[in-house]
């Protein structure tokens, strides 16, 4: 299974911006019945969305549905080790979801609370944020 990332882009390499406020969008959930929120600010890489992924198909044991409410759109660079400084930009190396304190990570619909509670517990630890569990 491949890695999540954008199918074309317009520009390669972006900067990497600034990480204050809130989620303005995205901070409600809209098609399960529960979801992974963020409480902390950050970048999830596809990997970190991948094995959580993974984790809540696991958990629930393929019962009910889940929604993936982020997406990777920023490319990340990275220049070699041992590279002098100048010369430009890396090649980029990842993608990576911006996600602010607010947004719904994922969703899902069709299991109980206890289940979807521990699906998210288990999916949390493989994140970069700090998350919770809400309901719609």
């Amino acid at each position: 299974m491949s890695m999540l990332q954008p199918k074309k882009e317009k520009f390669r390499k972006q900067f990497r911006g600034k990480r204050g406020g809130v989620a303005l969008r995205g901070a409600t959930v809209a098609f399960g019945d529960f979801g992974m929120k963020a409480v902390t600010g950050g970048w999830i890489t596809s990997r970190e969305i991948e094995a959580a992924r993974k984790k809540i198909t696991f958990m629930t044991k393929r019962a009910g549905k889940y929604w993936l409410r982020i997406f990777p759109h920023k490319p990340i660079t990275k220049k070699p080790v041992g590279v002098k400084m100048g010369s430009g930009k890396g090649p980029v190396e990842e993608h990576v979801a911006v996600v602010r304190p607010g947004t719904i990570i994922f969703e899902l619909g069709g299991v109980t609370k206890e289940v979807a509670q521990q699906a998210f517990d288990k999916a949390g630890h493989k994140l970069s944020v700090r998350t919770t569990l809400i309901s719609k």
